[in-house]
């Protein structure tokens, strides 16, 4: 199981540490891109992307929650992202040329859905995508709890993939620590995006090798 940080939930006044708890423990860098206008919440933008990729030692995957994020991928990938998702909601029926620009920049392509959006509205891009994302909770603040649903939307994702025949990531965000980590690998996630269960937790370590340690 591959454990991803949210570095939203970082201490900023202290990001170089956390950067580096992330370089020496966990898997990826998970960045959440806020505008204000498609989430009710701004984050970060380049300048604190661009400070991260110079000190990262492991992938960076950014999470557009933005409005037109074909606007801004490339700037992006340029900052140093390896891993580039954005929301079906953004993008609609641009989401397939989308997702084919941003792995023409070398970038790993991933479609993200909030927990209101139906997962059958995804399944005709699986053939393209390198990744799914699936919220589950409401994009757009840090510390929601887990939305239980949430599993049986993860199990009709990976069994999609399954039955066109690909073997690409699941990515879950949202209310993810140690004492779900287990159910939702077992519904079909390999990613498990965590934010406050790491950067919060007594031992930030002790949490993410816990979640390292979930099973399928």
């Amino acid at each position: 199981m591959l454990v991803a940080p949210s570095i939203l939930a970082a201490d900023f006044l202290h990001l170089e540490r956390d950067v580096q708890l992330v370089n020496d423990h966990a898997d990826i860098f998970h960045l959440d891109i806020m505008d204000g206008t498609f989430v009710p919440n701004i984050s970060f933008g380049f300048p604190v992307v661009e400070a991260i990729a110079a000190k990262a030692q492991k992938p960076m995957d950014v999470h557009l929650m933005i409005v037109e994020p074909w606007k801004y991928a490339e700037r992006f990938a340029k900052a140093g992202a390896s891993m580039i998702s954005f929301h079906y909601e953004a993008a609609l029926d641009r989401s397939r040329e989308l997702i084919g620009n941003i792995q023409s920049m070398g970038v790993k392509a991933g479609i993200v859905i909030n927990p209101d959006c139906p997962v059958k509205n995804i399944f005709p891009l699986l053939d393209v995508a390198d990744f799914v994302l699936i919220m589950s909770v409401f994009a757009g603040f840090g510390g929601q709890k887990f939305i239980p649903e949430s599993l049986d939307r993860i199990k009709a994702v990976s069994a999609r993939i399954r039955q066109i025949g690909r073997d690409i990531p699941i990515e879950v965000d949202g209310g993810i620590g140690p004492d779900n980590a287990g159910a939702v690998a077992d519904a079909g996630a390999s990613i498990l995006v965590a934010g406050s269960s790491v950067f919060k937790a007594p031992d930030p370590v002790q949490a993410i090798q816990f979640m390292k340690n979930a099973r399928r």
